[in-house]
């Protein structure tokens, strides 16, 4: 089940789980598609991966039970704010690299 984080890793940003600006890495590192488009070069700091846009969980129960309601987002927040220069140092070499070629 993916992690519905709360808020964004670097800013602290509030991202409940209809955010349509929440970004995630395939780990589900979160954050801001502010932080990852100025800060981070989408280059996440924790991987190195890339970001995608972070699906929306229903909350309607539209089939099955499948709702945010009965899969809530996680409560525990992880704050870890981004040195910038050691992340502009790490992600030089790979931030003109596809997600994919990385």
């Amino acid at each position: 089940m993916l992690d519905l984080r709360p808020i964004c890793e670097n800013c602290a940003r509030p991202l409940p789980p209809d955010a349509a600006e929440a970004m995630i890495c395939s780990y589900e590192c979160t954050f801001c598609a502010a932080c990852v488009a100025d800060l981070l070069h989408n280059v996440c700091p924790n991987c190195g991966g890339g970001f995608e846009k972070r699906p929306v969980r229903p909350s309607r129960d539209w089939k099955g039970g499948n709702t945010v309601a009965n899969d809530p987002p996680v409560v525990a927040r992880k704050h870890k704010p981004v040195d910038q220069v050691t992340h502009d140092a790490f992600s030089l070499a790979i931030r003109t690299l596809s997600p994919h070629q990385r």
